[in-house]
């Protein structure tokens, strides 16, 4: 079986947002990007206000850097205040989009119905989505763990079918926090995911599951060295361009 693509990918969340930190951001890309585009894919997610400038900036650096975004609305156009749609993002370039992060779920009330109408809206248009699960510490408490991630993924890619999907489990508990999940508990969960995906009509082994949660340069190498970890989606560390090309560094060692 062809070996599943890894990736490195940043959110910035609402950070370096504006033109002249994003140039500077980009500067050290040139002299560490060197990617076999079969392997693994590198993916930068800024603020939508610099998106187009990031596009630009990243064709001219390396083309294997690839620019995704944040969140999208599921609708086509309406009376969305703030909101972004499909063809907004499709006409600046934009092939990957992030859905289900908690924090969308937790402080915008997010529900697994709304993240399945985002994340088929997508895939209808050729968007890979970086669909986003996991579980708080009070359900892991309450050994919630599998039914809580199965219901996220049930509803969550109900009436789907599509190679293009692209899975990262983050703990809630661990995002931010600087708590990384031990490598048992980050094995035996990935492993769940790919059961409860073979449950629901999918092939988990063919699709990557990334690992978010407090990863940076000091933990990359231990955490892409574990079974069913197909690459990292980053957060804080991803805020400094070399620290995150260093975890970048470290999957590509790996392959």
């Amino acid at each position: 079986m062809k070996s599943r693509i890894k990736y490195c990918i940043a959110n910035f969340k609402m950070n370096l947002g504006t033109k002249s930190k994003l140039s500077e951001y980009f500067k050290p890309f040139d002299k560490y990007i060197d990617t076999d585009t079969d392997s693994i894919k590198i993916i930068v997610s800024p603020p939508f206000t610099v998106i187009n400038q990031a596009v630009d900036l990243t064709s001219k650096i390396n083309k294997n850097i690839k620019i995704g975004a944040q969140n999208i609305n599921e609708n086509v156009s309406g009376a969305y205040t703030g909101e972004i749609s499909i063809d907004m993002i499709k006409d600046c370039r934009i092939n990957y989009v992030i859905t289900g992060h908690s924090e969308r779920r937790s402080i915008y009330k997010e529900n697994n119905k709304q993240i399945n109408a985002k994340n088929r809206a997508l895939l209808s248009n050729n968007i890979a989505p970086i669909f986003c699960i996991g579980e708080t510490l009070e359900q892991r408490s309450k050994n919630l763990i599998e039914k809580t991630l199965r219901e996220q993924l049930t509803i969550g890619l109900n009436n789907i079918s599509n190679s293009k999907l692209i899975l990262a489990y983050e703990p809630v508990w661990a995002i931010g926090t600087g708590k990384t999940a031990t490598a048992e508990i980050i094995t035996d969960t990935h492993l769940m995911i790919r059961n409860i995906l073979n449950d629901i009509g999918f092939d988990g082994q063919k699709i990557s599951i990334l690992y978010g949660g407090s990863v940076n340069r000091n933990n990359a190498k231990d955490l892409i060295a574990l079974a069913d970890v197909d690459g990292f989606l980053i957060g804080g560390a991803s805020l400094d361009a070399k620290h995150f090309l260093d975890i970048y560094n470290i999957i590509e060692e790996s392959i």
